[in-house]
């Protein structure tokens, strides 16, 4: 018999989770039903000071009913380091303050068990750590260089433009050979932000879809295909992707067996891999989701598959 854990949650506000497709939800279902306690809380409430960090936390229980989901108890001040386990699930942009949130958690990590590892997720940006494994990939740079870019988009024609540390298809473009936005694009991106693009050569294949795979412990558990609306070339579901049932083929497993064992040996319990066609594009470390809609079309539940790892780590 497994023992109760006491476990915090760091997420946005639960008041504005979709209970119908926000993976960390059904994470905190299943560790109720488990018998551990939940404190919920958000990133900026958390204090580093003379090598502790607190946080101020509010106990809660969850059920899955539309307009009462949640009950939160007292607000109060917690040292992490006493609980079991932190899952870290705030969702993106990865920016500063996401960075200063991993520094913050190493402090108590792995006394406290933090999911994901907070040093490997500040290591892994999902759209830096994929650049590993470029035989997996499409052909891809990231780069500043304006004059670079246009090297690679005269070699491909057709390529996407996404920001490095964007989330939820924010700010992804594709332009195809005739389109002559490209210069425009750059200072856009320049006058926003001073950090390089992800230049990637364009891969028709995601018009049959962009299939998310969840890894546990580096082992595939499941997948679900996205497929983009009419119109769009982003496959997010966040931007109107349609979720389907997907099966794994001999490519995706092959792709598994290469990045699975250096998931599991940096303390990355729970992993969304893109893969479009036969190419990885994506590691997702940070915030990864997915667990409703494949228990809605495969009814597998990797909820218990990551609960089973949390624990197993726990005893």
């Amino acid at each position: 018999m497994t023992r109760a854990l006491k476990v915090a949650v760091q997420m946005d506000p639960i008041q504005g989770i979709n209970i119908d497709g926000d993976s960390t939800f059904v994470l905190m279902l299943e560790a109720q039903a488990r018998g551990h306690q939940l404190w919920h809380y958000h990133v900026k409430d958390l204090t580093l000071a003379a090598g502790k960090v607190m946080a101020r936390m509010q106990p809660v229980t969850v059920k899955r009913e539309k307009g009462a989901h949640y009950e939160l108890g007292e607000m109060a001040e917690y040292d992490l380091s006493e609980m079991d386990v932190v899952l870290m699930r705030q969702d993106p942009p990865f920016d500063m303050a996401y960075i200063t949130a991993t520094h913050i958690l190493e402090h108590i990590h792995p006394k406290t068990l933090v999911v994901n590892d907070p040093a490997s997720v500040r290591n892994a940006p999902e759209k830096l750590f994929v650049m590993q494994f470029p035989e997996l990939m499409p052909d891809t740079i990231i780069t500043h260089d304006a004059e670079q870019v246009r090297r690679f988009r005269q070699k491909h024609g057709d390529i996407i433009v996404k920001p490095l540390f964007g989330n939820g298809g924010a700010g992804v473009f594709h332009l195809r050979p005739e389109d002559s936005n490209l210069n425009s694009l750059l200072e856009m991106y320049a006058e926003k932000s001073r950090e390089p693009l992800m230049i990637q050569q364009y891969v028709p294949a995601v018009r049959l879809g962009d299939k998310r795979i969840i890894l546990v412990d580096g082992v595939p558990m499941g997948a679900i295909n996205r497929v983009p609306a009419e119109g769009e070339s982003r496959s997010n579901m966040h931007v109107g992707g349609r979720p389907e049932a997907v099966a794994l083929t001999p490519r995706d497993r092959e792709i598994c067996e290469r990045i699975g064992p250096e998931l599991k040996k940096r303390g990355l319990t729970f992993v969304g891999i893109d893969v479009i066609g036969d190419y990885l594009t994506e590691i997702n470390v940070t915030s990864p989701t997915g667990l409703q809609e494949l228990a809605r079309f495969d009814g597998i539940h990797l909820e218990k598959a990551i609960w089973d790892a949390i624990e197993a780590k726990r005893q």
